[in-house]
């Protein structure tokens, strides 16, 4: 019998490799040999296929059936290829027509009773089919919402291998069942808990024909009707946190303004009740939704991660990570074993917030591990068997207290920690990790007449997104033809050459140079800052007011 070819997508971190995959049924000993750099979980596909394939009433071959995974030194690994190695068995024993199994691409996990089982990373492998020129994909009913964020790829769901066969053997459409998660995608998007801060202002149209769901014309811009207020002034028609809820941390509010505006990293220090952690967590809110091509960057890190959320394939605002202190390097950086590497929070949070609460009880290991993602926006995971590269460009939030006790500082509660004990703990935050932080603000305890007085200021996420979004499209103006879109990712040789500020705004920063309490890197950062600063008073360059307010910012003077 002739070889059968189809294809698959082999995962490496968040990037697809085109697979193809091959079988042939021919004489000799019967028995199964699998070859192609294989892992654990695709040598076990021969059991999984095997008895998938008979109990869909499907005869097994009695001959020497060989499967070939091609690139053979590409790394394969989990059971993504379950579907396209029983596809491609079934065509070279002459089960299903040869001709119409090579074109479309196979993603899938086979059940034993031959249920086609949803799999991680189908968007990922979605987008690199498209790129690969396939058309066509054939991928569980319950991953079909996902597959079909991918433009010009018809997407094809199953729920049985039966069902999938019957479709190859007659061509008929309506032979496939209709996903309902597909026609999901179609709605308006809705506002979702806490957990993620996400408000979805956008939806995405998908036409579905028949069985085949098609990515349509993404994004329209959902309008906003009046939503009521509460008492204070906070919209109350929306779940969810909101930054009028924090009263009595104008500086606080202000230091999270400056830093959604230019994505600049944050460290704040203060005692416990403070207000800390309500602030990091009300940040997302004043993020700018995600466009159509960072939405699918980082939807398809989730993809990966698993991490998506039931129904919603497609995470149209920025995420917000908050890991446990005691998480591992492997965690927060990434990594995993058996040769299975997984993003970690960092890359969870690319394109948005990585929030550190308790940053001091993290182990030493994991906050220096930080350094590296927070320069380069990357972070590579070495093994034995290669690298994996995943994207970490996130905005850093640390939160700290001033000493174990948290008490430093406060009236009437007199600290019970020793001085040696109050170095030890903010030593674990190493000076190299600070100085890639741009903004640090001192939260203290608000008084009962500050919390009152400050309730009369107290402004809404939704109007101080607005000024972030201003002082954003200001800077992208700006940096147009460039590969940035924040000031917070523009170079170091372009701040000193092509945005070189004149000798009087760069005064105090020399100053600083001077006495040595600015380093040439938090040179940068602080003229990243005095931009930010400027763009949010709608000037077009920062003067000596601009740079003077982000040296103290970075220094973190009151």
């Amino acid at each position: 019998m002739p070889v059968a070819r189809t294809h698959c997508v082999g995962l490496v971190g968040v990037t697809g490799r085109l697979v193809e995959v091959e079988a042939d049924v021919g004489p000799g000993i019967a028995g199964t040999h699998f070859i192609g750099l294989l892992d654990t979980a695709i040598s076990e596909a021969r059991g999984r296929v095997r008895s998938a394939l008979i109990n869909s009433r499907f005869a097994w071959p009695d001959a020497r059936v060989t499967v070939s995974l091609f690139p053979a030194t590409l790394p394969k690994r989990g059971s993504i290829f379950d579907l396209a190695i029983a596809i491609a068995v079934l065509g070279a024993a002459g089960a299903v027509p040869a001709q119409r199994i090579a074109a479309p691409m196979f993603l899938g996990e086979l059940g034993l009773d031959g249920r086609v089982r949803p799999i991680r990373g189908v968007l990922p492998a979605a987008l690199a089919a498209a790129a690969a020129g396939v058309r066509t994909v054939v991928v569980p009913a319950l991953n079909a919402a996902e597959a079909a964020l991918v433009p010009d790829l018809t997407v094809v769901p199953v729920t049985t291998l039966g069902e999938l066969v019957g479709w190859l053997r007659s061509g008929d459409l309506h032979r496939l069942p209709v996903v309902a998660d597909a026609a999901s995608l179609s709605q308006d998007a809705e506002h979702v808990g806490h957990a993620e801060h996400i408000q979805h202002s956008e939806d995405a149209d998908h036409v579905e024909d028949g069985e085949h769901v098609r990515h349509g014309e993404h994004v329209r811009q959902a309008e906003h009707a009046p939503r009521p207020t509460g008492p204070d002034g906070c919209d109350r028609s929306i779940p969810g946190p909101d930054l009028c809820d924090v009263a009595g941390q104008p500086m606080g509010r202000k230091a999270l303004e400056v830093c959604a505006a230019g994505g600049h990293n944050l460290w704040m220090l203060g005692p416990p009740g403070s207000g800390k952690t309500m602030l990091a967590e009300r940040l997302p809110t004043l993020l700018p939704p995600l466009d159509q091509e960072k939405a699918l960057e980082v939807s398809a890190i989730h993809s990966v991660a698993g991490t998506l959320p039931p129904g919603r394939p497609l995470l149209t605002r920025p995420p917000f990570m908050a890991p446990h202190h005691s998480a591992t390097v492997a965690a927060v950086v990434g990594g995993g074993s058996g040769g299975v590497v997984r993003p970690g929070a960092v890359s969870l949070a690319h394109r948005g917030v990585l929030f550190l609460d308790e940053a001091p009880e993290f182990a030493t290991t994991v906050l220096d591990s930080l350094r590296q993602p927070l320069e380069s926006g990357t972070v590579t995971i070495a093994r034995a068997v290669g690298a994996v590269t995943f994207p970490a460009r996130f905005m850093l939030v640390l939160a700290a207290n001033p000493c174990p006790c948290g008490l430093q500082g406060t009236v009437g509660h007199p600290c019970r920690c020793t001085p040696t004990g109050r170095r030890r703990y903010l030593d674990r935050l190493s000076g190299p990790l600070l100085d890639r932080v741009d903004v640090k603000v001192k939260i203290g305890r608000a008084t009962r007449a500050e919390l009152l007085a400050d309730r009369h200021f107290v402004e809404t996420s939704a109007t101080v997104a607005e000024r972030v979004r201003l002082a954003r499209e200001r800077a992208a103006r700006r940096l147009a033809g460039t590969p940035w879109r924040t000031n917070a990712e523009v170079s170091s040789s372009a701040l000193h050459r092509d945005f070189r500020l004149p000798d009087a705004a760069m005064a105090p920063l020399h100053r600083g140079l001077d006495v040595g309490t600015l380093s040439a890197r938090g040179l940068d950062r602080v003229l990243r800052v005095s931009w930010t600063l400027a763009d949010l008073a709608g000037k077009d360059r920062p003067g000596q007011t601009e740079t003077s307010a982000a040296l103290a910012l970075w220094l973190g003077v009151d």
